[in-house]
């Protein structure tokens, strides 16, 4: 392979430029090289001639004047790159009668324009021991880059990822009480360790001036109560046998108290840390961890309320009134009549009548599969093998808007129509009240002390006010700026089932199968898997 290029030779007539052109697979001569090299060169020449007989591809000698072929010998053009990490070079040939470049006198020229750190003589030998490589870039010098180092990082024992998911079985079911989603320890147990960072090294330009690697980021452990620092301050370990969790780059372990069942004999269960349940949650009691909680048994019209997850192994019948709330996921076997709030995905086998909120997603699988009747909310996705019911019981799925952004959002327009009334109500009687004073009306001290009132209250009320409407303004932000949901179902879908996916809503009047809804130029529409 052989690269075009080009040489002022002698011809008949006087002298010329001969192009040669590439072999193989090699370069075609750059026409702007050609015309830069002739400038150099105070050569006169016609650019339309010379781009013609170039164009025509049959090689051989373009006519540039008569009289001898000027003597011009072998030159180069040096191309450094912005990051001043590699140099190249293209060799033009010399005219008939002009020198050849040699490898120190180069060297030389270059070690003048200060290239002087990682040179490839061995890349340039070639050129020079030969007839020449023309027209071709060639390494000169290659810069190093810095090695950067790495950042320290720490290694946990346990899962840390929030979003694990129950397993499913064979059969289609899933199994609740096998769950890897609660990481237990014991004490001694080595909860997590810090692998130190590594301090990088200098680079070059091939200027010789130095690049500083990176700095490095340290990391250090976050713990809380119920565990141990090492020494060296590199690692942890429990002090107690119980649940570790990760929050917001926190260990935290938490003992577990355990119980049979909750009813009327233990009374309602407040604990900082984590609570197992062997059996179930009666009717009208109430169970609080800061931890998670993990029942084995069912839930009645009970309240469960955690920080971390939730796990029922047998599900829950509300009645109306029971109540699930969880700062993490909620695992639950089935769910009927009940409200529920999760700030991460709930995952259930069948939804029947009740009113979910879930911060991320809602997954309802294994062999039932449904949601019957009233409303799901998620903000990413909702996927269920079955939607409603063959007597179109009335079920609203929404997704596309974090639901706690959302209410939030609710109560703050609530709460500014509120304040709005009152100062509207409350400006009316403090204009009227100016008025009359204008007229010549005199008030007394208690009259004009209720002025005053009037006039600090809506003060009060229109800072209140202007508060909320920025808060307003941030929450429909926030809630514009999230992705687009999704609703994904499995198998079917039945009529009188609503999707609202962020502001648009769609009721289904037919059956839908194997499919998912997602927005599209403003509406709900519905997209094959």
């Amino acid at each position: 392979m052989q690269n075009g290029y080009f040489q002022l030779v002698n011809d008949s007539r006087g002298y010329g430029i001969n192009f040669h052109h590439p072999s193989g697979s090699g370069e075609e001569i750059r026409l702007d090289e050609v015309w830069r090299y002739l400038s150099s060169q105070n050569i006169k020449y016609d650019r339309r001639q010379v781009e013609t007989e170039f164009n025509m591809g049959t090689g051989g000698v373009c006519h540039l004047g008569s009289g001898e072929c000027p003597v011009c010998d072998e030159t180069y053009t040096l191309n450094v790159s912005k990051d001043c990490m590699i140099a190249t070079v293209r060799f033009i040939p010399p005219s008939e009668g002009g020198k050849r470049l040699t490898l120190g006198g180069f060297l030389r020229e270059i070690e003048r324009q200060r290239i002087v750190y990682g040179i490839k003589k061995e890349a340039l030998q070639e050129h020079f021991s030969s007839e020449g490589v023309f027209c071709t870039d060639i390494l000169v010098a290659r810069g190093d880059k810095p090695d950067e180092g790495e950042d320290a990082r720490i290694e946990y024992s346990f899962n840390t990822d929030r979003n694990m998911r129950p397993t499913h079985l064979e059969d289609g079911r899933v199994d609740y009480y096998n769950l890897t989603t609660i990481n237990h320890c014991h004490k001694g147990d080595v909860l997590a360790r810090i692998i130190p960072e590594r301090y990088g090294e200098a680079g070059h330009d091939v200027y010789g001036s130095m690049i500083k690697p990176r700095d490095v980021k340290k990391e250090t452990l976050k713990f809380g109560k119920n565990i141990t620092l090492s020494e060296d301050k590199l690692s942890i370990t429990s002090d107690v046998d119980g649940h570790v969790v990760l929050l917001d780059g926190k260990v935290v372990v938490s003992s577990v108290y355990k119980v049979k069942d909750v009813d009327l004999s233990t009374g309602n269960i407040d604990y900082d840390g984590s609570i197992e349940i062997s059996g179930s949650v009666t009717a009208n009691m109430e169970v609080k961890a800061g931890g998670n909680v993990v029942i084995n048994g069912g839930v009645e019209s009970a309240r469960v309320i955690a920080g971390g997850n939730i796990v029922i192994a047998k599900g829950m019948n509300g009645m109306g009134k029971g109540y699930l709330r969880a700062g993490g996921n909620i695992m639950v076997k089935f769910l009927e009549n009940a409200r529920v709030v999760t700030g991460g995905y709930l995952e259930s086998e069948a939804i029947m009548h009740c009113v979910v909120t879930a911060g991320t997603d809602v997954r309802v699988d294994g062999r039932r599969g449904i949601i019957l009747g009233g409303l799901v909310q998620a903000t990413n996705s909702i996927t269920a093998k079955t939607v409603g019911g063959s007597m179109s019981t009335a079920t609203t799925l929404e997704v596309g808007v974090d639901p706690l952004i959302k209410s939030q959002y609710d109560r703050a327009q609530k709460t500014a129509e509120e304040s709005k009334k009152t100062v509207d109500a409350a400006q009316v009687v403090f204009d009227n009240f100016k008025e009359k004073q204008k007229k010549g009306v005199k008030y007394n001290d208690s009259q004009l002390r209720y002025m005053r009132s009037v006039l600090s209250l809506i003060q009060e009320k229109s800072a209140e006010l202007e508060n909320l409407n920025n808060r307003i303004e941030e929450l429909q932000g926030m809630m514009e700026n999230r992705q687009q949901g999704e609703v994904i179902i499995n198998e079917q879908a039945y009529p009188n089932t609503t999707i609202v996916i962020r502001n648009v809503s769609k009721t289904l009047q037919n059956d839908y199968r194997y499919c998912k809804f997602v927005k599209e130029d403003g509406e709900v529409r519905m997209v094959s898997m």
